[in-house]
């Protein structure tokens, strides 16, 4: 089962290994308080993409193609995700407010397809 939730939620007992998959660190988050958890800098859309995007919901479509080409394009920076998700639940940890329009979602989905 692979979950997605916000960095800033509460870890709960059936969130399994959790992930940060934020390409900048969320603000407010003290780095003790992530201790453990692998930052996957890398599986998170690039610069360019996040600006572009800006989390304006009229692009979340082309956004959401646009990202699921460049995680097909960078298939090894998933393999850690792909493999835990293999083992058990997994926890993607996000920052953005917008819980229904999130790259996590759009990782979420991508690795679905892999598996």
């Amino acid at each position: 089962m692979i979950h997605v939730k916000r960095v800033y939620d509460a870890r709960e007992r059936g969130d399994g290994k959790r992930f940060l998959v934020e390409r900048l660190w969320p603000r407010g988050v003290r780095k003790e308080a992530l201790e453990g958890v692998p930052w996957l800098k890398d599986v998170a859309p690039s610069a360019a993409l996040r600006t572009w995007y800006g989390h304006r919901v009229e692009r979340w479509e082309e956004f959401s193609r646009r990202y699921g080409k460049e995680l097909a394009a960078n298939r090894v920076a998933c393999e850690p995700l792909l493999a835990a998700s293999r083992r058990g639940s997994i926890t993607l940890l996000y920052s953005a407010r917008d819980v229904g329009h999130n790259s996590a979602l759009v990782l979420r989905d991508f690795l679905r397809r892999q598996r």
